[in-house]
């Protein structure tokens, strides 16, 4: 049985809906009215061999903060649904990207008690039509919405895009080894007995 949940969101700045499936094969239909946050979703969601459809519309004539944002509270939501009571995952996950010049670093802990270190210093406000200081916004709304720990590093770069586009890229391969099944886990990883 896949793992699927879906989760609508309407508040006066945002409406967006989300559907996610983690035993999936990359599959994307996500349209948030940024171009360059959708093509750091789609790749994600290609490397985390997901399934995601995104619908989001937001108040982009104030700016970009609100649909990131909430599109972070959503798919944070829908992966702790889709991920029921956590048995049998792997629990942890981490991945190194290389992006030509760059090299960047995502490690997931579903622990159920959010948290997130963010490592990052880039060198100009925006690329493509999406403010940089979103990125972190995203991944802190994601994070605690999801309820895990996440640590995202870019441990050296020059170039803004590559560095955003491996961030993106090794969260998706660190959710896919994260939420994998491991057949000799009994229960949940963890010897509390509960994540």
């Amino acid at each position: 049985m896949k793992r699927e949940a879906s989760f609508y969101r309407k508040t006066n700045e945002t409406e967006i809906t989300v559907d996610l499936c983690l035993d999936g094969e990359g599959i994307y239909n996500i349209n948030t009215g940024l171009g360059f946050f959708d093509h750091m979703l789609n790749l994600m969601t290609k490397h985390g061999l997901l399934d995601i459809t995104i619908k989001a519309k937001g108040d982009l004539e104030v700016d970009a903060h609100h649909t990131v944002e909430d599109v972070g509270i959503v798919l944070g939501q829908c992966l702790k649904d889709a991920l029921k009571d956590k048995s049998g995952i792997n629990r942890y996950g981490t991945s190194f990207v290389p992006m030509d010049e760059t090299l960047a670093s995502v490690s997931i802990d579903i622990s159920g008690r959010p948290y997130i270190m963010f490592d990052c210093e880039f060198t100009v406000d925006k690329v493509g039509d999406m403010d940089t200081e979103l990125v972190e916004e995203f991944l802190r709304a994601f994070s605690f919405n999801a309820g895990i720990t996440l640590h995202a590093r870019v441990l050296y770069g020059k170039n803004n895009h590559h560095m955003i586009e491996g961030i993106f890229k090794a969260l998706g391969r660190a959710i896919r080894e994260s939420v994998s099944i491991d057949k000799r886990i009994k229960g949940v990883m963890s010897t509390k007995g509960d994540l």
